[in-house]
């Protein structure tokens, strides 16, 4: 296939979350412009400046200078494209990949197991992370877990399974994530790109506070007034403190990314 016609392929994905956002950036950067992302109702995004799914609250959001928009429909997919945005509806249960042509299809809900993704609902099928099997129900997985393997394009196979241990960053692992201690409504005065210190009170959920267990920059807080469970992920605290990384693609999005752009590239060339 010719890059021109490629660059044409029409991708769907399944979520718009950190990690979809990642490999939208990476997809669209490359050259591929027919994109639409699928979203459940009310998205809970911890890294929301990095997260497309902000669009579905918003109307609109912006990563890396690209733009993606809250669209309904087949006919508002496309008018996004003709825009130069990518797109993004609720479509929960994907039905609106029986209207469109879809090429690629890559579930990027990171549910660590699958929902419902089928080998034959595209041409080339990609699932990331664990709940996948390559050959089986898609075509290829792609590796999520930081190490070695991170962003390894597996053909046969399964990825690692989930440790349930978030990624080390600058020598921290739980200790950067900030969980709901209580059902209740989510409430802050904290913002993304704020700078707080060990044992300071970044935010409360059901009249709970939640404490820094470490200094850096907050790069992530879910939407304030949201309504959470006890143990949800509802902040990010970066030990690194660079205010520029709160707004960027991180290193894991953007290699997981690149794995997939090889995978398609692997697929149609």
């Amino acid at each position: 296939m010719k890059p021109t016609e490629l660059g044409r392929t029409i991708i769907g994905i399944k979520g718009a979350g950190e990690m979809a956002t990642g490999v939208a950036v990476r997809l669209n950067r490359a050259g591929f412009s027919r994109i639409f992302m699928m979203e459940i109702e009310a998205p809970l995004a911890v890294r929301r400046g990095v997260s497309f799914c902000e669009a579905i609250h918003d109307g609109r959001a912006v990563v890396e200078a690209i733009e993606a928009v809250r669209v309904e429909g087949k006919s508002g997919i496309t008018a996004a494209w003709g825009r130069g945005q990518l797109a993004v509806l609720v479509d929960p249960e994907w039905t609106v990949l029986e209207e469109m042509q879809t090429g690629v299809l890559i579930d990027a809900t990171i549910a660590k197991r699958n929902l419902g993704t089928k080998i034959e609902d595209a041409p080339l099928v990609i699932g990331l992370g664990p709940g996948f099997t390559a050959s089986v129900d898609v075509h290829r997985v792609v590796e999520t877990m930081r190490g070695h393997d991170m962003g390894r394009v597996i053909e046969t196979g399964s990825a690692q399974a989930n440790t349930g241990v978030p990624g080390n960053i600058g020598g921290y692992t739980v200790e950067r994530v900030l969980r709901s201690p209580a059902d209740g409504t989510f409430q802050t005065e904290h913002e993304i790109t704020d700078l707080v210190k060990a044992g300071e009170v970044v935010c409360c959920v059901a009249g709970k506070e939640v404490t820094a267990k470490i200094s850096g920059v907050v790069r992530g807080l879910i939407r304030e007034g949201t309504a959470v469970s006890k143990g949800t992920k509802i902040g990010d605290i970066d030990p690194r403190a660079n205010v520029t990384f709160c707004s960027t693609v991180s290193e894991k999005s953007r290699a997981i990314g690149g794995a997939v752009l090889e995978a398609i590239l692997g697929a149609f060339t």
